[in-house]
């Protein structure tokens, strides 16, 4: 069972309790449906990235879905916080990438986001035999990757919300969803 095709989908929930603020957060992401399994980091070799529409319109309600998943839940009024999915895909496409989550507090979408990027790129830098200085600025790094040519392409998605004034549970979930 190797998945040919991934997508990415992101949400944020809000409600009195936890765990329907995070079934909120899957319903803005429209994974709500599917009965979700926690998988590691693969990007299958020779698999093809989609677009979420594509990818939804693939799947049936009550299906067995794996996915990279992030979430991260607050009801601290303001407190900021963030859920994201980094990806690194290799430029040999018979190699696999990878895919890394991240969930942090205070991090902007920006910020929370290139931490994911960086993570799976690091990840895939390591399998392919590349050594990058670890202390070096991500935009460094990025560069020496894109020198090598080896990393073809990273990306990441990323969800941030601030907690509810209410002190409602706030929940952000960000998903790398396989097709089988």
């Amino acid at each position: 069972m190797v998945p040919k095709e991934v997508f990415l989908t992101k949400g944020v929930g809000r409600h009195r309790e936890k765990l329907a603020s995070f079934e909120e957060a899957l319903r803005s992401a429209g994974i709500a449906p599917f009965n979700l399994v926690r998988v590691s980091s693969i990007f299958p070799p020779y698999c093809k990235l989609i677009s979420r529409k594509d990818g939804l319109s693939k799947l049936k309600h009550g299906q067995i879905v794996f996915c990279v998943i992030s979430e991260n839940s607050t009801n601290e009024p303001n407190r900021l916080i963030a859920a994201s999915v980094g990806l690194a895909l290799p430029a040999d496409k018979a190699r696999h990438g990878y895919i890394s989550e991240h969930h942090s507090y205070g991090q902007t979408d920006e910020i929370a986001g290139e931490y994911a990027e960086d993570l799976a790129a690091d990840m895939l830098a390591t399998t392919i035999g590349i050594s990058v200085d670890d202390k070096l600025h991500y935009d460094e790094r990025r560069e020496l990757w894109k020198m090598n040519k080896e990393i073809v392409r990273t990306m990441n998605i990323t969800q941030s919300a601030q907690g509810s004034k209410h002190g409602l549970w706030t929940t952000v979930v960000t998903a790398a969803v396989m097709i089988i």
